[in-house]
């Protein structure tokens, strides 16, 4: 009984460390009429790097495979936002410097608590990445800017946990994030 106890204690430890070591910044969603814009400046030195990133590629998150893992293991920096019922958010990093390599992940949640973030979490409603791609795809320019769509809530509003990422250990950099909300429509067969 001892035992179980003390792995406990540890298991509430940890994830209290997690939290104090990860600095979530809130976003809230103050969109004036007309407005669906929401811009915000970071830098990369405000961020952790996360040693294990194997939650990633778990099936239940499907944030990005682990082929790709050496595009996040530089400084994460952690937005959390809610996103209403209805609502699809873009959302957009740009580095300062173009020749800066940043990648961007967002997903979303019932509720963030302590152990469901990174590297912690065990499943998610939606992840949705981007980093650099060594070759162009059609439609899609491979420049200093990353990118992530489709998050978005029907009929339950989530939590959504941001994070911009140095790539290949990057640990500075000044950036722009910027959210863009719209109404979900579903798409309509014709």
């Amino acid at each position: 009984m001892k035992k179980k106890t003390i792995l406990f204690l540890l298991a509430i430890f940890s994830n209290l460390n997690i939290m104090a070591q990860t600095s979530v910044n809130p976003i809230q969603l103050a969109f004036n009429e007309g407005e669906d814009l929401i811009s915000v400046r970071g830098n990369l030195t405000n961020g952790i790097i996360l040693n294990d990133l194997s939650w990633a590629w778990r099936s239940s998150v499907a944030c990005f495979p682990e082929n790709q893992a050496e595009y996040f293991t530089g400084n994460q920096v952690f937005y959390q936002l809610d996103l209403p019922s209805y609502t699809s958010f873009v959302i957009t990093v740009t580095p300062d410097d173009r020749n800066a390599n940043f990648s961007l992940y967002a997903y979303e949640l019932g509720r963030l608590r302590p152990e469901n973030m990174p590297p912690n979490i065990k499943r998610c409603v939606r992840c949705e990445a981007d980093h650099y791609f060594e070759r162009d795809w059609k439609n899609r320019p491979n420049d200093h800017t990353r990118t992530v769509k489709d998050i978005l809530a029907i009929r339950n509003p989530y939590q959504v946990l941001i994070a911009v990422v140095g790539a290949n250990g990057l640990s500075e950099g000044e950036f722009q994030l910027e959210i863009k909300s719209s109404p979900y429509r579903r798409p309509t067969r014709e």
